[in-house]
């Protein structure tokens, strides 16, 4: 039954980089169940979490808390601290839109902490990244421009566009003797 589930998570994840969100809702849901049948919390799990960040996508707030939440959870009380790190990742945008942002930030700096002590360094870049977007938005810009500055510096794999502001910031840092 695993290879069914993980059939219908592959179709599911292909399906949500198509946009056809509800369509890879019903695998995710699919894979959901015969994980739990075939007792894989810990798949099941992820299956919850891509639930939630369709939910969030689509506006369905309080389904996407429930289903983040419960993934971290079990991850978690798994000890699998990047999966609950991911789903972390996942949460504090949600909060965001919830109009939760001390929250939201809280609980990006929780995610990034997980990935910089498991050396992670793309995954911590990138919530870094996302955290200074927040704060800036937030009001908070200089707190937001050395979070956003501290990921986009740890990515392993930028972007053109990031590299180019990579160069800026290293020309910016010789310019003003650091």
């Amino acid at each position: 039954m695993t290879s069914e589930a993980t059939i219908h998570k592959d179709e599911g994840l292909r399906l949500f980089q198509d946009g056809a969100y509800q369509e890879a809702l019903g695998h995710f849901d699919k894979a959901y169940e015969m994980y739990l049948a075939d007792n894989q919390p810990l798949d099941a799990a992820e299956m919850l979490n891509n639930k939630g960040v369709i939910f969030r996508i689509e506006g369905r707030l309080e389904e996407a808390a429930q289903a983040l939440e419960q993934a971290r959870r079990i991850f978690a009380e798994a000890g699998d601290r990047s999966r609950e790190a991911q789903t972390l990742g996942n949460l504090a945008p949600l909060y965001s839109k919830q109009g939760h942002a001390a929250k939201a930030i809280e609980t990006y700096y929780a995610a990034a902490s997980v990935f910089d002590a498991l050396n992670d360094r793309q995954r911590y870049g990138e919530v870094m990244m996302a955290l200074g977007v927040l704060q800036f938005r937030q009001g908070q810009r200089t707190a937001g421009l050395m979070s956003y500055e501290s990921g986009l510096m740890a990515i392993e794999n930028p972007t053109p566009q990031q590299k180019r502001t990579r160069m800026l910031l290293k020309v910016r840092q010789k310019l003003l003797g650091g």
